[in-house]
């Protein structure tokens, strides 16, 4: 499995493309993402949302058109991609498949889970994929998800961060902005976030 990732648009939001056993997976397509997805893919399987605000679904549309393949994102985000709430001129797009919560896939041999931790938006998730979570905006290296945004909930995060908490297995995070950490790390700071939510 291999993992390719540049940040995009005003926001520096990272797309990831995780190659694996000739396929690939778009993780969160931003703005402008569209050049370089299409630069380094071949047999793109599926485009995958962590959750539904702009920044992240911007190239979902044009890369759905150019490549004729499906858009996963959580059921709870759906109206995100479809209703522009924010007023971003967003291209709006149409999830093929609206994912339950904690909802498990197969793309090839390669098992996909929708991690389900609301609280930045009401479907924010994290797609685990073997040891690796991409976490989008849920945490980030010494940080988590804003909760003062509309569609927001603090009391969910803090569900979601004590979940985390308790989750057995130590994963390595690639958030939707920044660098990347390990579950193990971020533990650390998570009760400090749980505090003061």
């Amino acid at each position: 499995m291999q993992i390719k990732v540049k940040p995009m648009g005003p926001y520096q939001t990272n797309c990831y493309i995780l190659s694996h056993n000739g396929f690939e997976l778009i993780i969160d397509p931003g703005v402008d993402a569209t050049d370089w997805i299409l630069k380094n893919v071949s047999n793109p399987a599926a485009i995958l949302n962590t959750h539904g605000h702009f920044d992240h679904i911007w190239s979902n549309k044009e890369l759905k058109e150019r490549l004729k393949i499906p858009i996963y994102c959580p059921k709870a985000d759906v109206f995100m991609l479809e209703k522009d709430p924010f007023g971003q001129r967003v291209p709006k797009s149409k999830a093929d498949v609206a994912v339950e919560p904690d909802g498990k896939y197969r793309f090839d041999d390669l098992e996909v889970t929708f991690l389900h931790f609301p609280g930045h938006t009401p479907g924010c998730s994290a797609i685990e994929i073997e040891d690796v979570w991409f976490c989008g905006d849920f945490l980030f290296r010494g940080s988590i998800g804003r909760v003062d945004f509309p569609y927001s909930d603090p009391k969910a995060m803090k569900m979601s961060l004590q979940k985390a908490l308790k989750y057995p297995k130590n994963v390595t995070l690639y958030p939707g902005h920044g660098p990347k950490s390990t579950l193990e790390a971020e533990k650390r700071s998570i009760s400090y976030w749980i505090e003061v939510l």
